[in-house]
């Protein structure tokens, strides 16, 4: 059965903070969009407990203000199309061609505001102790491990935040991290340097993760000696980065080595048409407040090169 083809002047593929900024100013614009999200609306800001570098929120959590966001857009006439999953894309004409599970979409411009996920773990049984002791979300999967031993990897911001946030559960949390310092903001640093919880493994890598049918302890690599020690643990929540969600777009458009999206300061990609905003495109700083930013000015240039092609064709 052929899909039936629906066209729109504009195509956002993900709906994080990026996303929806983008949604909000094209239906200001009263521009025929669409936004694309294959799961739900918000993205990876709706793992985080707690923010309080967002201007205007002293603290807001993530799950709230990824609800406003998606209120203000819809009530601005945003269409939505919440869960259906982007299968192929065509960027090599004027018009490009997004293909869904339920449709093809003919559109003058698209912006790819696909996010990134979680790095895994580089450990042998990340696999087998995966949902059974590793994880990557601490909001999801934290509450499991109430009175629990629990251990965190990484050593910015959200492992800070995170470790943070396991207190609340955890009879004990590690931080485990391969250097001597932290990368994050100086005021998380000192909260965590000072919690009475929070014990902080400096120079220490997790290289495995053992145990029966869920973990159970955790083998700890000095990274100055090389000794090797196991440590009980229950869990181990790790937050090394992310990696971007570009896999539909290689072979369309310009991606760096890390398959971040490459982009001017105008969030043009080496496609015309095609924007790239937030965590996807390659940058120094990935922030809640800079995937905003990166969401208005493609949504603005998107609307250039439609109000341009409209003139072109009168």
């Amino acid at each position: 059965m052929s899909k039936e083809i629906k066209e729109k002047e504009l195509i956002i593929i993900g709906g994080g903070p990026a996303g929806l900024t983008a949604a909000i100013y094209a239906s200001r614009a009263k521009l025929n969009m669409l936004l694309l999200e294959d799961q739900i609306l918000g993205g990876q800001v709706r793992n985080s407990y707690t923010i309080e570098n967002y201007p205007g929120f002293k603290k807001v959590s993530g799950t709230e203000l990824a609800d406003l966001m998606q209120q203000q857009a819809e009530e601005l006439g945003a269409e939505i199309d919440e869960f259906d999953m982007v299968e192929r894309v065509d960027f090599s004409g004027d018009v490009k061609i997004v293909e869904t599970n339920n449709y093809i979409y003919k559109t003058d411009t698209v912006i790819i505001s696909t996010g990134a996920t979680p790095r895994k773990l580089p450990i042998p049984n990340e696999a087998e102790f995966s949902g059974k002791g590793i994880h990557y979300c601490a909001v999801c999967d934290g509450a499991m491990y109430d009175g629990k031993i629990i251990g965190v990897v990484g050593g910015g911001n959200s492992a800070l935040e995170e470790a943070l946030f396991l207190t609340k559960f955890a009879t004990k949390v590690y931080m485990i991290r391969r250097y001597d310092y932290f990368k994050g903001e100086k005021t998380t640093i000192e909260e965590v340097m000072n919690h009475p919880k929070i014990e902080v493994l400096f120079n220490k890598d997790l290289v495995n993760v053992e145990g029966s049918n869920f973990m159970e302890k955790a083998i700890i690599k000095n990274t100055i000696d090389g000794t090797v020690e196991e440590m009980p643990m229950d869990a181990i929540f790790g937050f090394i980065g992310t990696e971007p969600k570009t896999d539909h777009f290689k072979g369309q458009i310009d991606l760096t080595d890390g398959k971040y999206i490459k982009t001017d300061e105008s969030m043009r990609t080496n496609v015309k048409g095609v924007f790239a905003a937030g965590d996807v495109r390659e940058k120094e700083f990935r922030q809640i407040t800079t995937a905003v930013a990166d969401g208005t000015i493609a949504a603005l240039q998107a609307e250039k090169v439609i109000v341009e092609r409209k003139k072109n064709q009168k």
